[in-house]
């Protein structure tokens, strides 16, 4: 892990996302790029484009649009402090929108950092509400979504991996060796007869391979509402990672997501890395 990008807004809760980037880049000795992700008032409303054209109006929205923008520099310079963190955000040169635009960015880093969305912050600017799967399927690179509430760290002593025989959750595997190797438990999911002991076993020795030295423990999960038991199961191991295939595609612009993925993605109480 070398490179990751962690998207910023103009809400004190980037804070949360910006620590934990810049631990985990302290630790892998990552470079860390932040990307300011808000839609200028101009795009975000649909009449703002026809008040703009009185020059009052206009200048209000360029106001409005500096002090998000001034406000989250404001915060990543704070939590920076002393460490080299680059800059770069959103422009619609190619014509592909914000969530285009923040994914092709994301296509040469090694993990993205994104914020569980949170429809009540006011602070945050116009970030669009589906921005998040957008770019977990667009971009398939590993992203890390922080929740909307709660202190974290980069390590986890626990680990709990959503495991079937899939290439989703091979790849979410894949991406969470950096936490699976240095846990101390490591819990793996199953649905109900969602795989083989030989299946099982497998996995466990390709954990082993990689350098994982934390007991490994095996989880039955039914086969409804396995988000919220996955979540339920997070609690009760005190998980400080889950890592999860994520299962979905894009159908005419709306984000078709899994059961498991929506749920946890609306619900979740702990960082989550997903894959696509």
């Amino acid at each position: 892990m070398k490179s990751i990008l962690v998207h910023v807004d103009a809400s004190a809760r980037s804070a949360e996302r910006v620590k934990l980037a810049l631990a985990l880049a302290r630790d892998h000795g990552a470079e860390l790029t932040t990307y300011y992700g808000v839609l200028p008032a101009m795009l975000a409303t649909p009449w703002a484009v026809a008040s703009s054209l009185d020059p009052a109006n206009g200048r209000l929205f360029d106001e409005d649009d500096r002090r998000h923008r001034d406000r989250a520099r404001e915060l990543v310079v704070r939590m920076a402090g002393s460490a080299e963190v680059r800059w770069t955000g959103f422009d619609d040169e190619d014509g592909n929108g914000l969530a285009g635009h923040f994914a092709r960015k994301a296509l040469t880093a090694d993990l993205l950092v994104l914020g569980q969305q949170d429809p009540d912050d006011r602070e945050a600017g116009a970030v669009p509400t589906d921005l998040v799967p957008a770019l977990i399927v667009d971009s398939g690179k590993p992203t890390l979504v922080v929740p909307d509430s709660g202190r974290y760290d980069a390590r986890a002593d626990a680990v709990l991996l959503a495991w079937k025989a899939t290439r989703e959750a091979a790849r979410a595997a894949a991406a969470a060796l950096p936490w699976l190797t240095r846990a101390r438990a490591i819990h793996i999911a199953v649905g109900e007869g969602a795989g083989r002991a030989a299946d099982f076993a497998a996995l466990e020795h390709w954990l082993r391979l990689h350098g994982a030295a934390g007991s490994i423990e095996r989880h039955s999960l039914p086969d409804i509402d396995i988000g919220e038991a996955l979540l339920s199961l997070a609690a009760d191991v005190d998980a400080g990672l889950l890592a999860m295939g994520c299962y979905g595609h894009s159908r005419s612009r709306e984000w078709i997501l899994g059961g498991a993925t929506r749920t946890v993605l609306r619900a979740m109480t702990v960082p989550t890395l997903m894959v696509h």
